[in-house]
């Protein structure tokens, strides 16, 4: 790839070994779905229903007494953790006995945990029945897929249909993986993890848009070139420009992951995982997909036909 026609200052063979991710990423994607299928995903509240607490002890809570005078009392499965501080505790019930209120279920948790700590203060509760979380789940299903579609009619309308191919090629790839390691790792799943997936959609698209708009500039310009070298010399043009994105973004996520407490650990969490396998599946999913449909300058040039009858009606 000649250097004085791009300017660039690397010339990475991104594209090279592409097969090799292609394998890697099969792997990780079959991975993740036989996790999803065998284990499942660890569902929060949000989802699963039941009742949620945030309560307050004027000294650091004892978790293990608190699980266990809870699991004594009949409250199998209660999930008792530290929310933000040694002080603050959130209690999470999954969903109880039918027809069960809400309201007395609190009461008798806040009851039992005075038993122990009379000074216990109750911050916050909240109560989701089974049918919302079903309804929950099943319309942030509806969200992605619609998101999927819509990326795969924009990318069609802006670039070319091997193109939009790959761009949401490329985000199933991003999503099946985020929530394949949510999975594994039976990291809870909630509305704040959702949110953060529908987020690395549009990340990554972001990243994929950007290297396609390079990709398009230099298929016009290189056409002496085979259609892999300007995808690599496209790459390795937006490489800058990708890396100090990325990082930039992953120093934000990171400072939330450690400081944000229990309540920001999931959605920082997915967006790490989202903008890493995002940024390398913009190259070896999106841009390895478009070439491997036989991607080229003909397929971004107006049809000849109609530029032969425009010449002839000039005088």
């Amino acid at each position: 790839m000649p250097q004085a026609k791009t300017g660039k200052v690397l010339d990475i063979n991104f594209l090279g070994p592409r097969k090799i991710f292609f394998a890697l990423s099969a792997i990780l994607i079959v991975a993740s779905i036989a996790s999803v299928l065998t284990r499942g995903l660890n569902f929060g509240i949000d989802f699963t229903g039941g009742v949620l607490l945030e309560v307050g002890y004027p000294r650091a809570a004892e978790l293990e007494n608190i699980r266990s005078l809870l699991q004594a009392s009949g409250y199998e499965g209660a999930l008792v953790q530290n929310f933000g501080t040694a002080t603050d505790v959130l209690v999470r019930l999954p969903p109880q006995a039918e027809g069960m209120d809400g309201s007395a279920i609190r009461d008798t948790v806040l009851s039992l945990l005075r038993q122990q700590e009379p000074a216990v203060d109750l911050r916050r509760v909240e109560f989701v029945g089974p049918q919302v979380g079903d309804e929950l789940t099943e319309q942030g299903a509806l969200a992605m897929l619609f998101a999927l579609l819509m990326i795969l009619a924009y990318v069609s309308f802006r670039f070319q249909w091997k193109f939009s191919l790959g761009a949401v090629a490329a985000l199933a790839h991003d999503v099946i993986i985020t929530i394949g390691i949510f999975s594994l790792l039976q990291i809870p799943f909630d509305l704040a993890v959702l949110a953060a997936i529908l987020a690395v959609i549009g990340y990554s698209l972001n990243d994929t848009i950007v290297i396609f708009d390079r990709i398009r500039e230099n298929f016009l310009r290189l056409r002496r070139e085979t259609s892999e070298q300007v995808m690599n010399v496209s790459i390795n043009q937006t490489l800058a420009r990708t890396i100090v994105t990325g990082l930039t973004t992953l120093l934000v996520l990171f400072a939330l992951l450690f400081v944000g407490g229990d309540a920001l650990y999931g959605f920082s969490l997915a967006l790490i995982i989202g903008v890493v396998v995002g940024t390398y599946s913009s190259i070896y999913t999106a841009s390895a997909t478009a070439l491997a449909l036989n991607v080229s300058t003909v397929d971004l040039l107006p049809p000849q036909k109609e530029e032969d009858e425009t010449l002839k009606e000039l005088p």
